[in-house]
């Protein structure tokens, strides 16, 4: 059983950066691709992003490409997004994911075993 902890959102204005934390109670995530969602309110939980669990591929999703950045400490104790120049739309609940599965890449939901309770990120206009 992996316990996944998210750390990191808040209330941010329009144009701001912000850092999301993922890690799990009391292990590393060296096995685990990590993945971050999100889910506005009234919509469905989308793919943001990932890290395979060598480090060594990162996908992101379209529509946020060039705004955000994964990244994972050397120890894989915490795997980290980033989200520049954020926009309201990037209001959502962020959720991060992972899975020892090796297949890649890995975008939906339903590949992902374990799962944060998510992280509050507000953008105000």
């Amino acid at each position: 059983q992996v316990h996944l902890v998210e750390s990191g959102g808040g209330l941010v204005q329009a144009g701001g950066s912000l850092g999301l934390s993922c890690s799990a109670s009391g292990q590393d995530l060296g096995s685990y691709t990590v993945g971050w969602f999100r889910q506005a309110p009234g919509k469905e939980r989308e793919f943001v992003a990932a890290v395979l669990w060598t480090g060594g591929s990162i996908d992101y999703a379209d529509s946020v490409k060039g705004r955000l950045t994964i990244s994972r400490d050397n120890a894989w104790i915490t795997v980290t997004l980033r989200i520049d120049s954020l926009k309201p739309e990037d209001t959502a609940v962020y959720y991060c994911a992972a899975d020892s599965d090796r297949t890649w890449p890995k975008r939906r939901r339903f590949e992902y075993r374990y799962w944060g309770q998510g992280t509050q990120v507000t953008v105000s206009s």
